[in-house]
């Protein structure tokens, strides 16, 4: 079930979110109405495939549009540039330096929000979590799948 644990985001995010549900009730709902309508003409429901096909779709949005809710009205909308201090929290933007001395940035974002090759990570990630708290100049160790990954946390901005 749904708990009322705030769900911080980005105002990027919470705006992506609110769109997608906007667009799943004002095109996708009432194109599905109308395809059970159409498929109901048909005659036979036990043996109708656009039927049960078109029932299963609209399940399937009417699940998408309650976690969207749930998620719109437990967000934390987080301005990163409103944020200061020398320590890495959600919002922040984090250069690192990899153990092979290449330079890395990554924004702390919600999980919805995560894209790695945009430079965009959860604050769920295992790297995220890793970097939480840290301040510039600390070590970080991140165990991933191909093994253990060290970084040096060389920047901490809040733009």
């Amino acid at each position: 079930m749904a708990s009322a644990e705030k769900v911080p985001m980005l105002a990027e995010g919470h705006r992506k979110l609110s769109d997608e549900l906007r667009r799943l009730k004002v095109e996708e709902r009432p194109a599905i109405v109308e395809a059970i309508e159409d498929a109901r003409a048909h005659g036979d429901l036990s043996e109708n495939a656009e039927y049960h096909a078109a029932k299963e779709r609209q399940g399937q949005v009417e699940a998408t549009i309650a976690d969207l809710e749930d998620r719109l009205s437990r967000a934390m909308i987080i301005d990163p540039t409103t944020l200061s201090g020398d320590k890495v929290v959600f919002g922040a933007t984090v250069t690192l330096l990899d153990e092979d001395e290449k330079k890395v940035r990554y924004q702390l974002v919600g999980q919805v929000e995560a894209d790695a090759k945009d430079g965009r990570i959860s604050y769920n990630s295992p790297l995220g979590r890793a970097l939480i708290g840290r301040q510039k100049g600390d070590e970080v160790e991140v165990s991933t799948p191909s093994g253990d990954r060290y970084y040096e946390i060389k920047k901490i901005e809040f733009i």
